[in-house]
């Protein structure tokens, strides 16, 4: 499977969409400052996933969560999440 994922920086409220095969082993990364696009941005949490089967899918998804409607999607997605914060 391939993951199409959402980050939220807690240090600066940010968001950061990628896409990976190994979800749990990219959140780590992501973390411990492994990752040279977050680094500076972390601690971060997991908001959104989504699971592909190919991996051409889930780049195209992370494109469009990258897109201005994506990020709209995303905020109609979780919305009760955003309403909490």
């Amino acid at each position: 499977m391939w993951y199409t994922y959402v980050l939220k920086s807690k240090k600066d409220n940010q968001w950061y969409t990628g896409y990976t095969e190994d979800l749990r082993k990219r959140f780590s990364d992501h973390n411990k400052g492994l990752v040279y696009a977050t680094r500076k941005r972390r601690p971060f949490t997991l908001i959104y996933y989504e699971a592909c089967i190919d991996e051409r899918d889930a780049k195209m998804r992370e494109q469009y969560l990258k897109s201005g409607q994506g990020k709209r999607y995303i905020k109609n997605r979780l919305k009760f999440f955003f309403a909490n914060q």
